[in-house]
């Protein structure tokens, strides 16, 4: 079983930009996106229940922002939208498929000002209890997503210059550190080992992308019984090049 775990940077601007191919090539039977940015209705008639696909929206209320989709070859039988708090942002879906549970979330920003990462903050805040809550499921879970932390140097082309920026913060890491010690594996960083990167986000500035000067901020945290089946894991540079500024991070489940 091959899940992906995407933030596509605006769901409309992706689909010219080379994601059907895209998604075709990965040979997915499921898959997580995050920062849709769109309501279905204003997707290509084709695209709001895509052939082959089965969906679930979780938009932002606010137009052209945030909100995830969650999309399976095989029914979804959808189990929870956010994690119990406020979720007019369309933050998390949590949903099985294939035996598998998926909990696809995009946690919130805070580069953007001390307003948005007070608000990062809290949802970091709840995120943690609810998130070791589901750990006592037997079946496999994987959390995907775009979480907006680089959790080690290793996750950062440049450590040193970001100690003080949203996303590399020390306490950030050590809510990181935190969601890890509970029970989850960061599957990636299991199977590439204590190297950089590889990243999975690039900067527009500067020569970011040419040079891969990058973060790895999109992740996929297994439980035991999903680290047990995993057989494989891919992060998809190219695509975070041309389809989106964020690659693709798939994992292969026997």
């Amino acid at each position: 079983m091959r899940i992906a775990t995407w933030n596509v940077n605006g769901l409309r601007a992706a689909l010219k930009k080379g994601f059907p191919q895209a998604v075709q090539a990965l040979e997915l039977d499921a898959l997580m996106l995050q920062e849709i940015r769109t309501l279905p209705a204003q997707l290509p008639a084709e695209w709001v229940d895509p052939e082959g696909w089965n969906v679930w929206w979780h938009p932002a209320e606010k137009k052209g922002y945030a909100g995830t989709s969650t999309w399976s070859r095989t029914p979804l039988d959808v189990a929870q939208l956010g994690i119990g708090v406020a979720d007019d942002e369309g933050r998390v879906i949590r949903c099985t498929t294939g035996g598998v549970e998926l909990v696809n979330t995009y946690l919130p920003s805070g580069s953007s000002g001390t307003d948005k990462q007070v608000k990062k903050e809290a949802f970091m805040a709840a995120f943690l209890p609810w998130a070791r809550g589901l750990l006592a499921a037997e079946h496999p879970v994987l959390i995907g997503g775009d979480l907006n932390i680089a959790h080690t140097e290793n996750d950062i082309h440049n450590p040193s210059g970001n100690k003080k920026n949203s996303g590399f913060l020390p306490h950030e890491r050590e809510w990181f550190t935190e969601l890890l010690a509970a029970g989850w594996t960061d599957i990636a960083r299991e199977h590439f080992g204590e190297q950089k990167g590889p990243y999975s986000w690039w900067s527009n500035r500067g020569k970011a992308r040419e040079l891969d000067r990058g973060w790895r901020i999109d992740y996929l945290l297994a439980n035991p019984a999903a680290k047990a089946r995993v057989t494989s894991v891919e992060i998809h540079r190219d695509y975070g090049t041309t389809v989106s500024d964020h690659a693709p991070v798939v994992v292969e489940l026997s």
